[in-house]
């Protein structure tokens, strides 16, 4: 069943804070240092996603996201989808969706990073096209200053 695609409102923006929030203490805290989990707070994702709301989709009702995607130029910027939704396709859905928006901006390829220890997210992208580009220490956003942490580099063509 195609899953709908949609602009989040300004009323998403709590429960997908909380989504990416959750999300990724489960993919991502046992796996990078506790220095970059001390300012992964609930407060950093929502003004983070507040600060790239434009390029925000959702899957999911009003106020309930299944998922979200956030692109970034030519980046698979962020995409976390709930534990209910994992297997269903919606994941595949938005990155379909955030390929075509990357595409639309005129860009060839587009890129993503992953946690080298998150083998489920690579194997999912392996699946879904991408080719791993090699490992690269990504400077990664914060409200402060950026954060050094090696990270998987996967592409796509378009």
């Amino acid at each position: 069943m195609p899953h709908k695609i949609r602009k989040p409102a300004q009323s998403d923006l709590p429960a997908l804070a909380q989504l990416w929030y959750d999300g990724w203490q489960v993919a991502h805290a046992a796996h990078v240092p506790a220095s970059l989990t001390a300012i992964r707070t609930f407060e950093s994702f929502a003004l983070r996603l507040s600060a790239h709301f434009d390029d925000i989709r959702v899957v999911g009702e009003l106020g309930v996201p299944l998922g979200f995607c956030l692109t970034k130029g030519a980046e698979i910027y962020q995409i976390f989808v709930s534990p209910a939704a994992q297997g269903s396709g919606v994941a595949a859905a938005l990155i379909s969706d955030g390929l075509d928006r990357i595409r639309a901006n005129g860009h060839k390829a587009a890129k993503l990073d992953v946690n080298t220890k998150n083998a489920r997210a690579i194997a999912f992208y392996q699946k879904m096209g991408w080719h791993k580009k090699g490992v690269e220490t990504i400077m990664l956003d914060t409200l402060t200053d950026p954060y050094p942490l090696p990270c998987l580099v996967m592409t796509k063509k378009l």
